[in-house]
């Protein structure tokens, strides 16, 4: 037997709702949950003293349980003659019940006769599209609603809110001087999923419209959480619309991967957020693989506060490394946001477990237990040190956070990419005298591609253009981009009678690498506060030139594809000027980050229209690719071989000097050999 009609407009038609019933019978048809799974709410908005309309009452049960638990004024239409028969003999014990066939366009009920208009399913029934037609009818109803209630009185809608439906009643409410609140049926939405054969079911929400005189203010509000107490304020219809909107979305993604695996696919994620908070606690990323294992189908690793921004966890590549370390086919990768307060592990587990068995894909067995991973049953720790504003690049911090085996990494942070790792340094507690202070570690090194940058200084001094001279030069180095000062004391470290002039844009980076990231001016070390790009175009007028120049300059703009440096650093004319300043033995090295392959194409393409050589080192663990440019011709097995011998004397200076980073790529000989030619 067929139920289901041929279009969405026969929803409004009176013929379809009388052929419905009939073929149903007697049999109750529940829209959107039944009684028990919707009176917690129900019973928070509905008093035993209200008398209450319910519209487009249908054949459903929830007029009948109503009044069974004592509320007994309780008038019911339909635009069906044959449900209304129906449900007068199914009612005939209950005094009071009402039934009257009506069109809930046209009620003949006197104004403010009722405190409460109870809709389940109607609005959904009447407003199949958006059309202007159905738009009328809809506002005929919402009009003879608005008419109806008393002042204080409830029009309570329960709905799916498509984005038509949602955008419409919120709007429109909002615009009548009704307080508008939005509750998600967590109940009702769980017995569909039960009942459904996939074990998915749509989000059911509950629309609370309170009908006042004219407010000062609009009051909107949200209650997204199963927890029906926890009710979010927001200033705007769109911030309301935008709240729902985000539910449904992110139960579309646990629904689909509730029925399917997504190896082979790319990750998903998911924000999580505390019922009364604006700003996401926690952050879901949910990836899947192929393959049969023996300890289980799904897990959930939580990483430790303060190591979200690391490659393993930051980065798509990484997060696919850390799935594939560990015997699982579904792993749900939680990170924890800056700002929020997290008492214990065990407390982030139990706040965890609804959302992670969410996740659980449908073949998990009801009584597998889902266990959590992590770097060990720690949450970690971050410390702000301090707090700061920028013109250039706005709100940042510098906090100290736990790393591996006690250590405890420094890093700035930009609040507008608070994921990305602007500078890092390791801390040491050193003591004076009784007590205990944190120093800089000068001989870490943190960022890995600064590695590779000093090496490529070091190359200049194996160019074929030197000959068989063994006499080192004392480079002239111009870096572009100050942050933290990390690959200046480097280079300070390696290349000791160097002579470096970094450039920065931003002040108050100089003053966070000074007083926090251990930075010192020397007679070798000068800071310019200075544009780059001006300070370049500037240096080719007058005639300067340097053994190298360094580009380690961070975008500020994360939506576009290349992140660093800016765009702009890459142009012809500011590429012009760097080949002006330029000795012509000397090296360009250019940190690269970038995601979009057709910008990168175009950069590299740009580069080698003004270069002789431009050669390339990729590395493995990160995003950053190296980028060497000289005027030289030079084959790729001679940047090989000079790759190496850089590499060589680097892994020299650093041992001599007690530099502290991972040697292996110095020691296996993985620069010189991935070293290419572009």
């Amino acid at each position: 037997m067929n139920l289901l009609p041929k279009s969405h407009k026969e929803f409004g038609e009176t013929e379809y709702w009388n052929r419905f019933f009939k073929q149903r019978g007697k049999n109750n048809f529940e829209w959107y949950g039944e009684y028990v799974e919707l009176a917690e709410l129900l019973h928070k908005y509905i008093r035993p003293a209200d008398e209450i309309l319910v519209v487009g009452c249908g054949n459903s049960s929830l007029s009948a349980n109503l009044w069974d638990v004592g509320i007994k004024k309780i008038s019911n239409i339909d635009i069906s003659a044959v449900v209304i028969k129906q449900m007068i003999s199914i009612n005939a014990g209950r005094p009071g019940m009402e039934f009257q066939q009506m069109d809930a366009t046209k009620m003949t009920y006197g104004d403010g006769k009722f405190s409460v208009v109870l809709d389940k399913g109607t609005l959904d029934a009447l407003m199949t599209d958006d059309t202007p037609e159905t738009l009328a009818t809809v506002r005929k109803y919402w009009s003879e609603v608005i008419r109806c209630l008393r002042l204080g009185g409830r029009y309570i809608c329960i709905s799916l809110l498509q984005q038509h439906i949602l955008e419409a009643i919120v709007r429109h409410f909002a615009a009548e001087n009704f307080i508008v609140r939005i509750n998600r049926c967590h109940e009702a939405e769980l017995k569909s999923s039960e009942n459904s054969k996939d074990g998915t079911a749509m989000p059911v929400f509950m629309v609370i419209a309170t009908k006042f005189k004219a407010m000062p203010k609009k009051l909107l509000e949200v209650s997204l959480s199963m927890d029906i107490g926890a009710i979010q304020r927001v200033d705007t219809e769109e911030e309301l619309i935008e709240a729902i909107r985000s539910a449904q979305k992110a139960a579309m993604v646990v629904s689909g991967l509730h029925r399917m695996s997504i190896a082979g696919h790319s990750e998903v994620s998911l924000d999580l957020y505390s019922p009364t908070d604006g700003t996401p606690r926690y952050t879901i990323y949910v990836l899947d693989q192929k393959g049969s294992f023996g300890h289980g189908r799904y897990a959930s690793f939580i990483v430790p506060q303060g190591r979200e921004c690391e490659w393993l966890f930051f980065t798509p590549e990484g997060r696919r490394k850390l799935l594939a370390s560990v015997n699982f086919n579904r792993l749900a990768i939680v990170t924890m946001h800056r700002g929020q307060v997290y008492e214990s592990w065990d407390a982030v587990k139990d706040e965890l477990s609804a959302s992670v068995q969410n996740l659980a894909p449908a073949d998990l067995r009801h009584d597998e237990i889902i266990p959590y991973l992590s770097l060990g049953a720690e949450l970690g720790a971050r410390e702000i040190i301090h707090e700061g504003r920028s013109e250039c690049s706005g709100d940042f911090i510098v906090e100290d956070v736990a790393g591996d085996s006690g250590t405890i990494l420094r890093r700035l942070i930009f609040l507008s990419n608070q994921f990305v790792i602007q500078s890092e340094a390791q801390v040491k507690v050193a003591k004076k005298g009784k007590k205990k202070m944190k120093v800089i570690n000068r001989n870490y090194l943190a960022c890995q591609h600064h590695l590779y940058m000093t090496m490529g200084v070091e190359m200049v001094n194996k160019f074929p253009s030197r000959g068989k001279s063994t006499k080192k030069r004392s480079p002239n180095i111009l870096l572009i981009g100050l942050g933290g000062g990390g690959l200046c004391i480097f280079l300070q470290k390696c290349l000791k009678n160097s002579n470096i002039t970094a450039v920065e844009i931003d002040p108050a980076m100089l003053n966070v690498a000074t007083e926090f990231f251990g930075l010192e001016q020397s007679e070798h070390l000068k800071v310019v506060i200075d544009d780059g790009i001006n300070f370049l175009k500037e240096a080719a007028e007058r005639g300067d030139t340097y053994d190298a120049i360094l580009f380690d300059v961070d975008g500020k703009d994360s939506t576009v594809g290349m992140s660093c440096p800016p765009q702009a650093f890459v142009s012809t004319e500011t590429l012009t000027a760097v080949a002006k300043c330029i000795a012509s033995d000397g090296l360009f090295v250019l940190n690269l980050v970038c995601r979009d392959d057709s910008a990168r194409s175009n950069a590299v393409e740009r580069l080698k229209g003004i270069f002789s050589t431009v050669g390339r080192y990729k590395l493995t663990e990160d995003l950053n690719e190296i980028i060497y440019c000289t005027a030289e011709k030079i084959t790729e097995d001679q940047l090989k071989k000079i790759a190496g011998e850089a590499s060589k004397n680097i892994a020299e200076i650093s041992t001599e000097q007690k530099l502290e980073f991972d040697r292996d790529v110095l020691d296996e000989g993985s620069f010189a050999t991935d070293i290419a030619i572009v």
